[in-house]
């Protein structure tokens, strides 16, 4: 049995949008400690404390950080849900051409970006911007991660941090995206889906785990050019492959 009906683009969406909640998990998991640390002093400084924003902790602004960067993403997300979850969701020209835009435009990050600041310096407007840039991860073939990164990069963050910020700001955001698609999704899961969808969800999680880790290590050392050409090649690729008529949009 199919995991999702092919007549229905939404349901697969849908079905990208659950088992994020797998990458959520492994999300969870590597950033426990600071995930503890901003719930914890958020509350602290704003309820407990009422301290001004200039007077909170890190983590606090950090806190704050986070729920203005995910505006973004909830007002174009549900602004334009219909288009999102529609049939451009696997249109291999749009998934293709997104591959390629979005590596060029990481690859034009990463030689003007300053590479200095870490994320203490980050400010409530840079945490926006990246928000921004995260709503572009709405597009399909686009990357949550690639172009968080890459919003970080173009606010002068390093590697690392862009990468260790980009995962923090999009668990509200794929924790609301999992949730309510799981809720849309219910209609398209007999029994067999639902095995379905739990293998794939601790699937994801496992690798979410290894990639995570994977990468904020490689970004201490190295650029992020790798996943440039990785993702031009994969553009370029399907493209070809559309252009010979060897596969169908």
């Amino acid at each position: 049995m199919n995991v999702v009906p092919k007549d229905h683009p939404e349901s697969w969406t849908a079905f990208i949008a659950v088992i994020q909640l797998g990458t959520l998990i492994s999300i969870l998991i590597y950033f426990s400690k600071d995930i503890i640390n901003i719930t914890s002093e958020f509350l602290r400084d704003n309820i407990r404390l009422k301290l001004k924003y200039s007077e909170q902790s890190l983590y606090s602004r950090l806190g704050w950080m986070i729920v203005i960067g995910t505006i973004p993403i909830v007002i174009i997300g549900l602004g334009f849900k219909d288009i999102i979850e529609g049939a451009l969701t696997k249109n291999l020209y749009v998934i293709s051409s997104s591959l390629i835009i979005f590596a060029i435009i990481l690859a034009i990050a990463e030689r003007v970006a300053e590479h200095k600041r870490d994320i203490k310096e980050l400010t409530i407007k840079d945490s926006f911007i990246v928000g921004i840039a995260q709503s572009f991860a709405l597009i399909p073939g686009a990357s949550r991660s690639g172009t968080t990164i890459t919003g970080g990069l173009f606010v002068g963050l390093k590697r690392s941090d862009a990468a260790r910020f980009s995962f923090l700001l999009s668990i509200p955001a794929v924790f609301a995206s999992g949730l309510l698609e799981l809720y849309s999704a219910l209609k398209y899961i007999d029994v067999s889906m639902m095995i379905n969808f739990v293998v794939a969800t601790g699937a994801s999680a496992v690798s979410g785990y290894i990639a995570i880790d994977f990468l904020i290590k490689y970004l201490k050392k190295h650029s992020t050019f790798l996943f440039v050409y990785y993702r031009i090649a994969l553009g370029l690729l399907i493209l070809i492959l559309l252009i010979t008529n060897s596969i169908n949009s």
